[in-house]
């Protein structure tokens, strides 16, 4: 009875299988929602409503975009962690997903455990940059004027946790060893603003707003903060080729579903949004906004995230961050 039993279940497993691929060939079969954690019109909405129609188109069911912000994503995040997992809700996070981990002292879900990792969509680098009233001219003479000069100098951000302005400094500052001072502010635009006054001086915004500065010779470049040259700024070495090497600090958009997300369809999903992003006006539109559209290979996707929550708690420890409000 029990080698039936066992033949019985061995023959159950590839009917199994192949319902849960006739079941992924068939997604969607009604529309989807697309959580986005942050108010409409701000970097990661862009970003998923750029995808949304591609991906519409592709699947003949309309991509809702669910804007729930509050909270640095976590009350959106939360909803999409209490969703069935049915293929049918997804979620849309920056890098700040990896740092709330360490930065905010008790999340309502486990990073880790409550999702699954589906895909990436882009990638947004920073710009170090310097005001022409500082002496130097690249990153290796900005590190040895500020090593001789502890807490004389400032930087700028958008405010703590954010990846490339905040975080991003802090981790070049603890790679060198340098004490310069940060300067928070509600977001980057007055941040940048102060910048180029001289009230500060020194950050990392993003490159396809400051592009025109730096060209006017308003601001500096010292480098950006990807491991590759951006498309917008070819000329501007990345900070890992300017004398620190491995160096990287980029505010990531990132596809996640709740656990137990089918894998064939997450699969699916996987390879009609890196399908959806060889579309060069879709690639040239990210570039536009300062981002490069990159689909990591979907066996990476889950490894980014846990490198990237290890990589930002010892930034965040070292640096003493805090969440604000």
């Amino acid at each position: 009875m029990k080698r039936l039993s066992l033949g019985f279940c061995s023959a159950l497993l590839p009917l199994t299988a192949l319902s849960t691929f006739s079941h992924a060939q068939s997604y969607p079969a009604k529309p989807v929602r697309l959580i986005v954690p942050f108010a409409a019109g701000g970097p990661v909405d862009t970003v998923a409503r750029l995808l949304a129609p591609r991906l519409s188109e592709s699947w003949g069911q309309q991509v809702v975009i669910d804007n729930r912000a509050g909270a640095n994503s976590i009350i959106g995040s939360e909803v999409a962690a209490r969703a069935p997992a049915d293929g049918y809700t997804l979620l849309i996070v920056s890098a700040g997903f990896a740092i709330n981990v360490s930065l905010q002292p008790k999340l309502p879900y486990d990073s880790l455990r409550d999702f699954t990792p589906i895909t990436t969509v882009a990638f947004g680098p920073g710009i170090l940059v310097t005001h022409p009233s500082l002496p130097v001219r690249n990153l290796k003479e900005l590190i040895a004027f500020a090593r001789a000069r502890p807490g004389a100098l400032t930087y700028g951000s958008s405010g703590a946790g954010a990846p490339t302005s905040h975080l991003g400094m802090e981790l070049l500052k603890s790679t060198a060893g340098l004490n310069i001072v940060h300067v928070p502010y509600k977001s980057m635009a007055p941040a940048l603003t102060d910048i180029l006054g001289g009230q500060v001086h020194m950050g990392i915004p993003t490159i396809n707003v400051t592009v025109q500065h730096v060209r006017s010779g308003r601001l500096r470049a010292m480098g950006v903060t990807s491991l590759t040259r951006s498309p917008i700024m070819p000329d501007v070495p990345p900070l890992a080729e300017a004398g620190m090497p491995g160096y990287e600090a980029t505010n990531w958009t990132l596809i996640l579903g709740p656990a137990g997300f089918p894998a064939a369809i997450a699969e699916k999903i996987h390879a009609d949004t890196a399908k959806a992003l060889q579309a060069q006006d879709l690639r040239d539109r990210y570039t536009a906004a300062g981002m490069e559209a990159r689909s990591l290979p979907f066996a990476q996707v889950a490894e980014h995230v846990r490198s990237e929550i290890a990589k930002w708690s010892r930034v965040v420890k070292a640096s003493g961050a805090k969440p604000e409000g």
